[in-house]
């Protein structure tokens, strides 16, 4: 007997092989015999027959017989799909049949009528407010009582969600009742899952606690859905109260955490940090950290790695495992495995997971360090603006020994490989908060400039790598420091010597410039004698603005800001002042940065000296290595009349203040019930602090 394999083997070869068209099987032998039959007289003086699919653009058959008294030449008649009917009124009949079929379906006027509601209402801006009313009180007289039904339906959701739009807060709360029960359905649905979002972000607390505690206990059958898990991601990171976020996650840990109770007045919130749990109960250890493990490892081979909740709980595990143990080394196989990167790359933009990262980074081998860097290449500097992703790129410059790596893998990609790119890529870093941070931490350190109360969390976490980097790093923290500054230097330098003005122009572009220009290594040259270039000028006179740009304002004097004389006077100073010491520590080589401002200044050095920035005019006396400190004080006390009137009358700026104050007190004093009288105020300073100081040099 013929296996199967030979069969089909041998119907391929006659297929093929064979050449006598009547050894084919006849494609409409089924129909032979309906053709042969005589077809009925359907000639009754209608319309129907008068159509053909010649006239319409089709072909004809050549099989069918032309109908009772037709000639033999009109074959092209059309093609008959049932006796008497052509290709149009075939079409126009399963038209027909498709619209009974939807009549007879639950709710099909009402929601053939929601549907043109919701056509009307969808256009905001041409829709009256009375109108619209109406519109929405119709949609609710219709919906209210059946939201399951239209929800459950995928071309009647979005009626409910526009319900919801336009609804008041107490018919959202009556909204979310009715639903009450039908959520984690919804969630799986491809439509339906958004009208959750939008209730919770219309909704209150109210509704927020009545949808999320429907997902307790569903966390691992939904985390696997396709459609569920961005819904319950979405409701973990942004709508969670912290004590609903630990009941969630704590389902991550095993079935036992799938029982859940919400916790009643006085009892102790539930807990997600996974170490307490374990130091209750240290014999389940085992079995949770597997099904943590499991849980975790599905998810990265489904290629569904972007949920917040999921890098919660890798970090949860990572931390409560002995580090250099065989669970850790795994651990970080399994990440390192993950194709295409895409793990890494979205652990780096959330809390959870860039501390993973860095961990990671911490505790792992030169070999380790290099895959992960590998991973990130043309994602650095989306990572540098992240508020998460540029805490990764801090803690490789701390941890990687290899600073030429370091320089090559993330400098040159935030820097750019072009001048022009260096120079526009450096002025948006300098502005930038968070990317600001991998410019200038290598320069400053943890410097309270960059690290302010709003980041301890940052410089906590940076605390914790330095004490780990005692035990995998040979190379001192200041030598890779200094290798990391001289890889930066040339590109810092370059962009302050092709857009001074564009960097100094902000607070945080003027703090850039002085600590590139104090800590960088190099020719300075250019770049000094393009920032004190940018002083020139009358102060008092207003600079054009730069004609390309598309709303043109006019540009303020460097003098009249507050950063830019501050800027000013630590160059000029030469270095930082230390409280220990209470002295400035000059910087090797000196910037001798006097002597190059004084020329582009002295011609209006009245104006510096009775304006905001005049103390860079105090500190140009007391600089140690000024060589026109003579030609300076003559200037000065020719115009000795013009500093003593300044030191005596109101600036600008003390004027509004005084006014503000003034203005503000009025207010108060209306509005001020009766009681203790206060003491009296110190009276504010008066006249230019600069000036008055200036006037007591020329004394002595």
């Amino acid at each position: 007997m013929a296996t199967k394999s030979e069969v089909l083997g041998n119907k391929r070869k006659l297929a093929n092989r064979s050449k006598d068209p009547l050894s084919k099987k006849p494609k409409f032998d089924k129909n032979q015999s309906r053709r042969e039959d005589p077809e009925e007289d359907v000639s009754d003086g209608s319309e129907i027959s008068d159509f053909s699919d010649a006239e319409d653009g089709g072909a004809s058959l050549s099989h069918t017989k032309p109908q009772n008294g037709a000639k033999s030449g009109d074959n092209q008649s059309g093609k008959v799909f049932e006796k008497g009917q052509n290709s149009r009124e075939s079409h126009i009949k399963q038209k027909q049949l498709a619209q009974e079929r939807k009549s007879q379906k639950p709710l099909a006027d009402e929601l053939h009528r929601t549907k043109k509601l919701w056509e009307r209402l969808r256009l905001k801006s041409k829709v009256p407010k009375e109108e619209r009313q109406k519109l929405v009180e119709e949609l609710f007289s219709i919906t209210t009582g059946r939201m399951k039904d239209f929800t459950l339906k995928h071309d009647a959701v979005r009626v409910v969600q526009t319900a919801i739009k336009y609804a008041t807060p107490e018919r959202r709360k009556m909204i979310a009742k009715e639903l009450k029960g039908a959520y984690p359905l919804l969630a799986e649905s491809k439509y339906a899952k958004f009208l959750i979002g939008k209730l919770l972000v219309k909704g209150d607390e109210e509704v927020r606690d009545m949808i999320v505690p429907e997902f307790f206990g569903r966390v691992r059958k939904l985390i696997n859905h396709p459609e569920a898990s961005w819904i319950l991601d979405d409701i973990y990171r942004g709508i969670a109260t912290k004590e609903q976020k630990a009941i969630l996650l704590r389902e991550w840990y095993g079935p036992e955490f799938h029982i859940f109770r919400q916790t009643q007045q006085g009892e102790t919130a539930p807990t997600a940090e996974l170490s307490k749990i374990l130091e209750e109960n240290p014999s389940k250890r085992g079995p949770t950290m597997k099904y943590l493990l499991d849980m975790t490892n599905q998810l990265i081979q489904k290629k569904m790695t972007g949920f917040t909740m999921l890098h919660d709980a890798m970090y949860q595990y990572y931390i409560n495992v002995k580090p250099g143990s065989e669970e850790a080394k795994e651990y970080m196989e399994m990440i390192k495995e993950d194709e295409n990167g895409d793990l890494l790359k979205n652990m780096a933009f959330t809390k959870s997971g860039s501390r993973l990262v860095c961990l990671l980074l911490a505790h792992g081998t030169a070999k380790d360090r290099k895959q992960i860097l590998k991973t990130y290449k043309d994602t650095f500097q989306l990572m540098s603006t992240d508020p998460h992703g540029h805490l990764v790129i801090l803690a490789a410059y701390d941890l990687i020994d290899d600073s030429v790596l370091t320089s090559k893998s993330i400098i040159s990609e935030l820097i750019g490989k072009t001048e022009q790119d260096e120079a526009s890529n450096i002025v948006i870093s300098a502005n930038d908060p968070n990317a600001r941070l991998t410019i200038r931490y290598p320069l400053e350190g943890t410097s309270k400039a960059l690290f302010d109360a709003g980041r301890a969390d940052d410089l906590k976490l940076l605390e914790e790598l330095w004490e780990i980097r005692k035990t995998t790093s040979k190379k001192d923290p200041e030598t890779r420091r200094k290798e990391l500054v001289t890889a930066l230097s040339p590109s810092l330098l370059a962009a302050i010597a092709a857009s001074p003005l564009d960097l100094i122009s902000t607070s945080h572009g003027s703090q850039l410039v002085t600590e590139a220009l104090l800590s960088c290594v190099g020719d300075k040259s250019e770049a000094l004698q393009a920032v004190a270039s940018t002083a020139q000028g009358d102060p008092n006179e207003v600079e054009p603005s730069d004609e390309s740009a598309i709303a043109p304002v006019p540009r303020e004097h460097i003098s009249k800001a507050p950063h830019g004389g501050r800027m000013f006077k630590t160059l000029i100073a030469g270095g930082h002042f230390d409280k220990t010491s209470r002295r400035v520590i000059p910087v090797d080589p000196p910037l001798h940065f006097a002597d190059i401002l004084y020329p582009f200044i002295k011609d209006h050095i009245m104006a510096w000296a009775t304006g905001p920035s005049s103390f860079v005019v105090v500190s140009l006396l007391e600089a140690e290595d000024f060589s026109h400190k003579d030609e300076l004080k003559g200037t000065l006390k020719k115009n000795k009349k013009a500093l003593e009137k300044a030191a005596t009358e109101e600036t600008p700026e003390q004027k509004a203040t005084r006014e503000a104050i003034e203005a503000d007190g009025e207010e108060k004093k209306a509005t001020k019930k009766k009681g203790k009288k206060s003491g009296p105020k110190k009276e504010a300073p008066v006249g230019n602090m600069g000036s008055k100081l200036l006037l007591e040099k020329l004394k002595g």
